[in-house]
Parts: C-alpha cells; structure tokens; sequence
C-alpha cells in the first residue's frame, strides 16, 4: 500500500466512523428512544431487526466492486445515512423504521466498499493490519461519537444526534467524492481473477513458511480457488469453503449485535444508569473496541487469522459468563461487556480478512454475500434478543448470542479443512 493508499484509508475510516455513529449510538440509548417514540423494547428491536434486512441490498453491488467501482458504491452510501437521519427526524416510530432502513444501506455498502477496496490494494499476508485499521471506525464511533451523541442529547433532545450525523455524513460523502480514486490499480480483470496469494485461511503459517512463498511485489502466487479453464472466477459458485467462512463470520456477527442491541435497555432496567452515564460507559466500549481492532491490526497476521478469529470467540463467551454473574453489580456488569466486546471485536474484524481471501477471484462478490447472509443472521439475532430480552432478561438474549458463538466456531474450524 503506498503512502497515498494509506492517506485515503485514513480519510475512509473517519468516513466510516461518522457512518457508525449514526448506527451504533441507537442501541445504547434506546431508552431515550422509547420515550420519544412512545414505543417499547421489543417494538423498536423488532424494527432494527426488519431494518438489519436491508444489508441485503449489497449482494447487488458486489460485482461493481469487482469492477473498481468502489467510489461510486461509497458516495451513494454516505448519502443513504444523510437521508436516513433526516427522515428520522419525522418523529414517528414509522419514520424511524423507514430512516433505519436507509441507515443500514448505507452503512452496509460502505463497508463492503471499503473492504473491496483495501483488499484489491493489500496482500493477505498483511490484510488483517488495513482492515483492523479500517475497523477501527466501529471503536472511534463510541469512543468519540458515543459522549458526543449524550451531550448533544442533554443539550437538544433526541432530534441533536441525526442533524449532527446528518451534516457530517453529507460532508463525508463530498470528502469520499472528492479524494478517493475512481479505479483500483491498473492490475488487468483477467489477471486479477487468477492472481492472489495462496489463501492461508488457518492463518497458522510461520514467517519463514510465509517467505518461502513470497512472489515478486504486486503479484501473489496462483491461489487455489482460481480456475483452469476461461471463465473468471467471479462467476464460479462460491466454494464450500468459502461459504463456511461466510456462515462463521455471520454467526459471529449476531453474537455480538444481539447483546449490543440491548446493552442499554439491560443498564437502564438493570442498575438504573443514566443518559449521561450511558455516554461515559459507551466511551468506556468504544475504547475497547478500539484496543481489540488494534490488536488485529498488530497481531493477527503475526499469530494467525484463523486462531485468532477462534481466540475472540471464547473471549466473547467468557465475557457472557462475567455478564450473567453480575447479579446487582453494575461493575462486574460492565466489566462482562467490556470482555464480551473485546472479544468480539477481535475475533469478527479478523474474520472478515478471512472471508476477502475465501475465494480470492471474487473478493467483491464473497464480501457482499458474507454481508448479505450476515444481514440475515443479524437480523433474526436481533429480533430474538429483544423477544428474549423481555422475556427472559439478559439470560434469554445471553443464551442466544453463546449459541451464535458456539456455531461460528465450529463453521471456521470446519472451513479450514478444505473446499
């Protein structure tokens, strides 16, 4: 990656953060939405479930992707989330649902966007290291935009995060306009679809190993998902182990977002935390989980993707575990999240360098079908948690993310046994 690449990554991730604010601060303060919305746990849960359906939207664009056309998928996403933060400010739970749709289009385009983006740029070897960097927008997004969205709150009421949100979203779609290249680099799309370093999916090789295979810069050795005869491999079927990977990754993703989604609702029943607490303990997660994508940045190339996609899994359980023990105590509470969430955040956003080189002819087309079937999986979590959430308390919601964990574990181990 050149300095100019790593100059737009930045300028990707701060575009990204804005666009995860404007998703991630709903479910921390989704009390205060009850009450401006007239409207229950479980009514708005359900709405952001329905709406995590609209992430499906990016199996339409993954062959664009392909294609070099990430600016274009990423401008028209940014201003999805400009759109979804005016229509909220409808003041209806109807407009809620219809903004959030728009919301998760965007949010879900951009990220297959970028994902494409990094991963035509940056070989596997140390593609973890971009993406964690990139995914760092999810951390930046509570650890920066989570007090911003509490004081604008206290300040304006409910409606001061989607116009501050909207303007910068609508700033950030100009910036992504203006400064992103509107090709990948000249490597030629017939080339490309043979070319790719060898897939590493357990991720378990060690550097000497690493070195034995290295190929000259900019070209990676003939990748075992690339076809003998003429037909790109962009229009192949996905490979059994590619969609292992894919499911893994998913249930992962449902793990994480059915405790998220209710994390606030269980501080505020729970131990009784207000607004302004809310705001010091979201920064509290965003810190976190700006130490795990870190993490992945810094470490997960080095010790393994695979294991340590595994090693945030049981983190993530072990976090559930200090969560249900809590009792009355909001510090060992808040302590179980913190757990939960590093994990989690470790082992998803190494993942997804997973899922980039599950079939390395079709980098943009297996990333929009892992978001896809992660859109459906995150959707049903969702929609459950805040069933079993009212139901059952925390248990309920904590039972069904270690089951989502659970499985998650078992399809990437199963992955890396073959096609």
């Amino acid at each position: 990656m050149t300095i100019t690449d790593r100059t737009t990554l930045a300028r990707l991730t701060g575009a990204k953060a804005i666009a995860n604010t404007a998703l991630r601060w709903i479910p921390p303060f989704l009390p205060t939405l009850e009450r401006a919305f007239g409207a229950s746990t479980t009514q708005l849960t359900t709405v952001l479930g329905l709406g995590e359906l609209a992430g499906l939207s990016t199996v339409t664009v993954g062959r664009q992707l392909d294609r070099g056309r990430e600016r274009a998928v990423m401008v028209l996403s940014l201003a999805a989330v400009t759109l979804s933060c005016i229509v909220a400010l409808g003041a209806t739970l109807m407009t809620f649902a219809v903004s959030f749709v728009f919301l998760i289009v965007g949010v879900a385009n951009f990220t297959v966007a970028g994902h494409a983006w990094i991963s035509h740029r940056v070989d596997y070897r140390w593609r973890a290291r971009s993406i964690g960097i990139f995914e760092t927008s999810w951390a930046f997004a509570l650890l920066i935009g989570g007090p911003i969205v509490a004081m604008l709150i206290n300040q304006f009421g409910w409606r001061g995060p989607f116009v501050f949100l909207a303007i910068c979203s609508a700033a950030a779609a100009v910036m992504v306009a203006l400064t992103l290249p509107a090709t990948n680099p000249a490597v030629p799309r017939q080339d490309a679809d043979r070319l790719s370093l060898t897939a590493d999916n357990a991720g378990t090789n060690s550097p000497g190993e690493t070195s034995k295979r290295r190929t000259p810069a900019g070209v990676g050795a003939a990748s075992a998902n690339a076809v003998s005869d003429t037909k790109p491999a962009s229009h192949h079927p996905l490979t059994v182990k590619a969609w292992l990977t894919v499911a893994g990754s998913a249930l992962m993703a449902t793990a994480g977002l059915s405790v998220f989604v209710v994390s606030g609702a269980w501080l505020d029943e729970s131990f009784g935390v207000s607004t302004g607490g809310l705001g010091y303990i979201v920064m509290g997660f965003g810190a976190f989980e700006l130490v795990a994508s870190l993490g992945t940045a810094a470490f997960a190339d080095r010790l393994g993707k695979l294991p340590s996609t595994l090693g945030g899994i049981v983190m993530l359980i072990a976090g559930l575990v200090v969560m249900l023990s809590a009792g009355d105590s909001l510090a060992i509470g808040v302590v179980g999240i913190l757990i939960f969430l590093l994990g989690f955040e470790y082992g998803f956003v190494t993942s997804l360098s997973l899922v980039s080189e599950a079939m390395p002819g079709a980098r943009g087309r297996t990333l929009a079908v892992s978001n896809a079937v992660g859109t459906l999986a995150r959707s049903g979590g969702v929609i459950l948690s805040g069933w079993l959430f009212d139901a059952h308390g925390i248990m309920g919601t904590a039972i069904l993310s270690g089951a989502a964990g659970a499985l998650s574990f078992v399809c990437l181990v199963a992955s890396s046994r073959g096609d």
